[in-house]
């Protein structure tokens, strides 16, 4: 055999000791790499799930929020509605709203006995304006001339405007 061969033949032989220790060392490092993508794979999906479940659970938190402050409005008013009845039943305690508990057809039947809420103004105009009827009357015992009738009806109609605005005041 000749030097050469015997060359090629170490050198074979070297190279495939050379692979054969190499070889698990380069598989070791290949699936090495493949766990690690893989668990860069978990640790990125794992991260996804985990922002999605976060931003969930903020917004129904924000909802839960908005919520809340809805419902405290909303006891604010009924507190409020609660504190503006008690005020009433107060006036209606003490006579000082018998002007709404009184019809219109009604009011000489309560003059007497409504409280000082209650209107007698309007009563006492009335009985004015009848007094007046009485004092007007033509030659021939017919009621005043319809102008004047007409003015004693606008200013009941003033004074029924006055009495309702009187009382959306006191409210």
């Amino acid at each position: 055999m000749s030097t050469g061969v015997i060359i090629a033949i170490v050198v074979i032989v070297l190279l495939l000791i050379g692979l054969l220790v190499l070889l698990p060392r380069m598989r070791a490092k290949s699936e090495e790499r493949k766990a690690q993508k893989e668990l860069e794979s978990r640790r990125d999906r794992v991260a996804t799930e985990n922002r999605e479940a976060a931003s969930t659970r903020s917004t129904e938190a924000e909802r839960a929020e908005q919520e809340a402050v809805v419902a405290q409005q909303k006891a604010k008013a009924e507190r409020a509605e609660a504190e503006r009845l008690e005020s009433e039943a107060q006036l209606h305690e003490r006579g000082l709203a018998d002007d709404k508990l009184v019809e219109d057809h009604e009011r000489d039947r309560f003059q007497g006995v409504a409280g000082p809420g209650h209107d007698n103004g309007a009563a006492d105009d009335r009985a004015d304006a009848r007094t007046d009827t009485g004092d007007a009357r033509t030659d021939t015992g017919d009621e005043r001339p319809a102008a004047r009738q007409a003015d004693t009806g606008d200013d009941y109609q003033q004074g029924r405007a006055d009495e309702a605005a009187e009382r959306e005041s006191r409210r």
